[in-house]
């Protein structure tokens, strides 16, 4: 799980950087956003206790 949060966080951070040089910049970053939300989401949902 660790490894899937990490990846999709770097992922965001990516698109947040390559947001400001594409066509469509609003949906690039909105997208940079959920990936990083779900970063932070999933271990939280599937972690054990």
């Amino acid at each position: 799980m660790f490894i899937v949060s990490l990846i999709l966080f770097v992922g965001g951070m990516l698109l947040f950087g390559l947001s400001f040089s594409t066509a469509v910049p609003a949906l690039v970053f909105a997208l940079g956003i959920l990936l990083v939300a779900a970063s932070l989401a999933l271990p939280f949902h599937f972690g054990t206790r």
